[in-house]
């Protein structure tokens, strides 16, 4: 089996065990939405709240490598946690305590990247605002092949009406532009 699908395996198994809120997102999900493609690591947005987020770091520290020294203050600093599955493989899981990550772990569902192994993601919308509001070159590739291929499954309000408040906090509106831009099937120019 793919190295990649065991470590989220496993992270997903530990996360489950304990009867935590996640889903996968980045790389992985595009692999279920979008055109697949290469990724390094699996990303998963673990809903910790504000004020708890120790309660969750420090089982995972317990039970999986950090990829990081002081990796408990690094992860409650910036609200990441770099792990290493028992395979060796990177795991960064981003600490959701917003309303958005609420709705998107809510909406996430489980799919079956090879026979027998059913991995929770977020949803294609969700995945869009991700990849919209990060706004890096290879995210605004990504939502173009989620685009292409859902296109007509797509929520296209939600993810504008997502969207919207997270841009505004960012103070970057042209990001709701260049979705609608993609989401209509046109090229993204700046």
């Amino acid at each position: 089996m793919n190295p990649l699908f065991e470590a989220a395996r496993e992270i997903q198994d530990f996360m489950s065990g304990k009867g935590w809120k996640f889903c996968i997102i980045g790389g992985m999900a595009v692999m279920r939405w979008g055109e697949p493609r290469t990724t390094q690591d699996v990303d998963i947005t673990l809903l910790t709240g504000f004020g708890h987020e120790e309660d969750f770091v420090q089982p995972l520290l317990a039970h999986f490598p950090a990829r990081n020294p002081n990796a408990l203050k690094f992860a409650l600093q910036k609200r990441v946690a770099l792990l290493k599955a028992s395979n060796g493989k990177s795991v960064d899981i981003s600490l959701g305590a917003f309303p958005f990550e609420e709705e998107m772990i809510t909406r996430a569902t489980p799919f079956e990247f090879a026979p027998g192994l059913h991995l929770v993601t977020c949803s294609a919308e969700d995945l869009i605002v991700l990849k919209a509001f990060a706004g890096r070159h290879k995210d605004l590739a990504d939502i173009e092949s989620i685009a292409m291929r859902q296109r007509k499954t797509l929520n296209k309000n939600y993810i504008l009406r997502t969207l919207r408040p997270l841009c505004e906090l960012k103070e970057a509106p042209e990001l709701i532009a260049m979705t609608r831009c993609i989401l209509e099937g046109k090229k993204w120019r700046k």
